[in-house]
C-alpha cells in the first residue's frame, strides 16, 4: 500500500519579516530583497527544484498598531511593513517555472467582486491554470479606518458578506461565458460566439452587479479556494467554499479535533470529507546531523526577536500585550480580530513572559528541529496522526531554510515514499486533487454553470 504523499507549500508574504520576526538581521537572510524581481524568480525555481507544490503568499490591509499603540516595534523591526502588493508577483514566478502554484491572498472587504474576477482570471492565463485564492475578510481596525470605515466590521458579519461575495465571483468565473463561446474563427470573423457570452445580474444585500464577465474562461475558471477560519462561522463558510484549509496546530491531538472539523464542515453540504485538504504551518530547521540543526537552531535565535513576535499577536488578538508586567495574568478580551488566537488565551492562564518564551523564534508555530531522518520521522507522524494532507513551510533565513529543506528533508522522504518524486501535468487543481481543473460537481461554485 502506497503512503500519502505529503503537499508542500512555502508560506511566505512580500515583505521582509513574515512569521519568523527579526531574522531579517541574520546575516544570510536576504529577505530584504523582497522589492526586486530575481529574489521572487530564484525563490519560484528553487521551490520547484524540491518539487513543491505551490507558493502561499500571505498579505495584510492595514498595520499591526495595537502593541503599545503605535507602529514603532513593527517599523523597527520589520513586522510585515513594509508590505507589497503579492499578485503582482505571479506573472514572472509563472514565466520562469512550469508547474508550481501560487496561493494569493486577497481582502475581499475591500476589492469590488467584478474587479477582482477579471484579475484572478487573468493570473490564470498567464500562469496556465496554476493559481489560488487565499480568501480572508480581514480583522485590523487600522485596515478598516485606512479603507473609510470607522471599525472592523464584525466578525460574524464579515462572512456574510463574503458568502454573497463568492456567489457574485461564481456567476463571473463558472456562469458568464459558456464554454464553447470562444470560436477564434478568422475567417468567419468570430472570436466568441455573443449567444454564448451571458450577462451576470445579482442583486444582493451587499453587491449589485450587472455585466459581463470581462475574460474569456481560464484554465480552471475559478482558482483554487484556500482559507483559514477556524470558528464556527469559519468553518461554516469553508465547508460550503474552501478546497484547501490553512490552519494552526499547536500539538496534535488538537489538530486532529481541527481536522476533523474542518472535513465535517465539507460532509455537512454534500461534499466529500476529501474534497478539503488541511495544511498546518510550520517550522522547520534541519541540518545534515542533529547536533548541526540544533546549532542552527541556537544560532537563529540569536537573531530572532520575541518581542516582535508578541507584537504581531497583539493585532492577531486585538491587544496590547505591552500594558502588562512580565508575570501578570493577560485578560481574555472577546474582539472582532483572529478567534482562535483570542481563544487560546481565553484557555491558558498566559502571561507576557510564557507569550516572550513561546515567540523565541520570533513567531508561535511549531518548529521541528533535526537530522533529516528526524524531521522526516515528526512530518511523517504529524500527518498520520492527525489526518493532515500538509504543511505550510515557514522561511526562517531566507532562502536558507527552503533549500536545506530541499536538499536534506526531500530526498528523505522521497526514499520514504512520502513524497512525490516528478510532479503531475496540468493546473493546480488537478495536480492537488488529481481530478479535473475545474470545481467538482458536489462544490456550490458548480451550481452557477450555464
Amino acid at each position: 500500500m502506497s503512503k500519502k504523499k505529503i503537499l508542500l507549500n512555502a508560506f511566505n508574504m512580500n515583505c521582509i519579516g513574515h512569521i519568523n520576526h527579526g531574522l531579517w538581521t541574520h546575516p544570510r537572510d536576504t529577505s530584504t530583497q523582497y522589492k526586486t524581481l530575481e529574489y521572487w524568480t530564484d525563490l519560484a525555481q528553487t521551490l520547484e527544484r524540491g518539487l513543491f507544490d505551490g507558493l502561499f503568499i500571505a498579505d495584510i490591509v492595514g498595520v499591526y498598531d495595537v502593541y503599545q499603540d503605535s507602529i514603532d516595534v513593527p517599523l523597527k523591526e520589520s513586522i510585515q511593513l513594509p508590505v507589497n502588493d503579492p499578485l503582482l508577483l505571479v506573472s514572472a514566478m509563472a514565466a520562469v517555472t512550469r508547474h508550481l502554484g501560487f496561493g494569493l491572498t486577497a481582502n475581499l472587504t475591500y476589492e469590488p467582486p467584478y474587479l477582482f474576477a477579471r484579475r484572478m482570471s487573468t493570473l490564470d492565463h498567464l500562469s496556465r491554470g496554476r493559481v489560488g485564492w487565499n480568501i480572508v475578510t480581514g480583522y485590523l481596525d487600522s485596515a478598516a479606518k485606512a479603507m473609510g470605515l470607522t471599525e472592523q466590521v464584525e466578525h460574524d458579519r464579515r462572512y456574510d458578506q463574503a458568502d454573497e461575495y463568492l456567489q457574485v465571483l461564481y456567476k463571473l468565473w463558472e456562469g458568464s461565458w459558456e464554454d464553447d463561446a470562444v470560436l477564434n474563427d478568422p475567417q468567419a470573423r468570430v472570436y466568441a460566439q455573443p449567444g454564448k457570452v451571458h450577462k451576470v445580474e445579482h442583486r444582493g444585500e451587499f453587491y449589485q452587479v450587472e455585466g459581463y464577465h470581462l475574460c474569456e474562461p481560464s484554465p480552471q475558471r475559478t482558482p483554487v479556494l484556500f482559507q483559514a477560519g477556524s470558528s464556527e462561522r469559519g468553518l461554516l463558510f469553508a465547508g460550503r467554499h474552501a478546497e484547501c484549509v490553512f490552519i494552526s496546530g499547536q500539538n496534535k491531538a488538537a489538530t486532529r479535533v481541527q481536522v476533523d472539523k474542518v472535513r465535517a464542515s465539507a460532509v455537512e453540504v454534500g461534499r466529500n470529507p476529501d474534497d478539503i485538504k488541511v495544511f498546518m504551518g510550520l517550522n522547520v530547521i534541519v541540518g545534515a546531523t542533529a547536533e548541526l540543526a540544533w546549532a542552527k537552531h541556537a544560532e537563529y535565535l540569536s537573531y530572532a526577536s520575541a518581542e516582535a513576535g508578541v507584537a504581531h499577536f497583539s493585532a492577531s488578538t486585538a491587544i496590547d500585550f505591552a500594558q502588562y508586567e512580565l508575570d501578570e495574568p493577560i485578560q481574555y478580551v472577546k474582539s472582532n480580530a483572529i478567534q482562535s488566537a483570542t481563544r487560546n488565551l481565553q484557555n491558558n492562564d498566559w502571561t507576557r513572559r510564557k507569550l516572550l518564551e513561546q515567540h523565541a523564534l520570533g513567531g508561535r508555530y511549531i518548529t521541528l528541529v533535526g537530522s533529516p531522518e528526524q524531521v522526516a520521522d515528526e512530518l511523517e507522524s504529524w500527518i498520520s496522526e492527525t489526518g493532515l494532507d500538509g504543511f505550510n513551510l515557514t522561511r526562517i533565513v531566507t532562502p536558507e531554510s527552503y533549500v536545506d529543506f530541499i536538499d536534506l528533508v526531500v530526498p528523505e522522504l522521497q526514499r520514504r515514499g512520502s513524497y512525490k518524486t516528478e510532479y503531475e501535468q496540468g493546473t493546480l487543481r488537478e495536480k492537488v486533487f488529481h481530478g479535473s481543473a475545474r470545481l467538482p460537481e458536489q462544490h456550490t461554485g458548480s451550481t452557477y454553470r450555464h
